[in-house]
């Protein structure tokens, strides 16, 4: 099934379209408007040797129909239309603007992409909060809602589950909601999880489904090489496998204060000036991870702390755990913990993707379905 063919859109650093390829799809072009993450695509097609096109720009200024004449499509040609459109406007964790956010309505892109080309599956990712976002009128789910009616109206049959990578070999307790719309009926049927909880099992080995426990952010980090110290006033470096330290000096000092598994809001002995004025309710910011759990969900707005070094974690970490292979690498500047950089910085790149072994397991069961039909 080789000549099973894939558009993908909002295709960040590539973490959805990693999962999509190696469950066996061609990736006729990704879709980009962050030039950073479009370097990180591009070094991925001359590495890998593909055709892939690497369209870099906003897609709202883009015709899926001058696509099709591009790829000799007809409608129904094209097996996967998937992407996870930015998740700032619905994540619990932003300000929930929804579609007050100018990215809101970006979500509705896949649905005219999808009137127009006719995929026989969709596939979309995105956060939680999307079920539950208001709309126009502050109708909580509006805005799912309105997706799904939309999708229906172009003769679609959506279903949608809330994920968890680490249910998937990701060392993450990053939850999503995964949505896979077929044209006409809908057999489509979500992967069973390969792992699960460690206290699901008596003794922590396998549990009562037989599946083995969660990776671990220990097991993540394990074998990587000391990080390279990040240069004052620098933001690209030479190191391919972006593995470089961000850490201030001033910061050092914070964090050797903080215990593993703990978070820097709990560590009243500190000083102020290093609490940052944190509250009590502050538990998932300015963490240390546990070695013996899987990580929190990487976040665009800070960088977790190393379970034992006095460090922020770097890229290539964070790449670990989100299951990136060693081989991918990212482009574009790596950021300095209190510092700023024009569009996404390596650290984000990670933290905006979709782990690649969970895309993985959706687009081998979208395989599956496409060869049953």
């Amino acid at each position: 099934m080789s000549e099973l063919q894939a558009l993908s859109l909002f295709s960040g650093a590539g973490g959805m379209d990693i999962g999509v390829k190696k469950a066996g799809f061609d990736l006729l072009a990704e879709i980009e408007l962050d030039k950073y993450c479009c370097q990180t695509l591009r070094a991925a097609v001359e590495r890998e040797k593909r055709a892939t096109t690497v369209i870099e720009g906003d897609i709202r200024a883009i015709d899926p129909a001058s696509l099709m004449s591009d790829y000799n499509l007809k409608p129904f040609d094209l097996d996967l239309l998937f992407g996870g459109p930015p998740c700032q406007p619905f994540s619990l964790a932003g300000k929930q603007k929804g579609l007050d956010d100018e990215r809101g309505p970006l979500l509705f892109e896949i649905a005219r992409f999808a009137g127009i080309i006719k995929p026989k599956v969709i596939f979309l990712e995105q956060v939680k909060g999307l079920l539950s976002a208001k709309g126009l009128t502050g109708q909580r789910g509006e805005v799912f809602n309105a997706f799904i009616s939309t999708l229906e109206g172009l003769g679609y049959t959506p279903k949608w589950k809330v994920c968890c990578a680490a249910d998937y070999g990701v060392p993450q307790l990053r939850e999503r909601v995964i949505l896979v719309a077929t044209y006409g009926k809908n057999g489509f049927v979500y992967p069973e999880r390969t792992h699960a909880p460690a206290n699901e099992s008596g003794d922590g080995a396998l549990n009562l489904f037989g599946l083995p426990p969660y990776v671990t952010v220990g097991e993540a980090l394990a074998e990587l090489s000391e990080p390279s110290p990040k240069t004052p006033g620098t933001t690209f470096f030479d190191r391919l496998d972006s593995h470089v330290d961000v850490t201030p000096p001033r910061d050092r000092e914070r964090i050797a204060g903080v215990p593993e598994g703990s978070y820097l809001a709990a560590q009243t002995q500190l000083d102020k000036s290093l609490r940052c004025n944190l509250s009590p309710k502050d538990t998932t910011k300015y963490l240390r991870l546990d070695r013996k759990k899987p990580s929190n969900t990487l976040r665009c707005g800070e960088i977790f702390f190393h379970p034992t070094e006095n460090r922020y974690l770097t890229p290539r970490e964070y790449m670990r755990l989100h299951g990136y292979d060693d081989d991918y690498y990212l482009k574009g500047p790596i950021r300095s913990r209190t510092g700023t950089v024009k569009n996404l910085d390596q650290h984000r790149q990670v933290a905006n993707s979709v782990p690649p072994p969970l895309a993985r397991a959706i687009a081998l069961k979208i395989k599956e379905y496409l060869q049953n039909e």
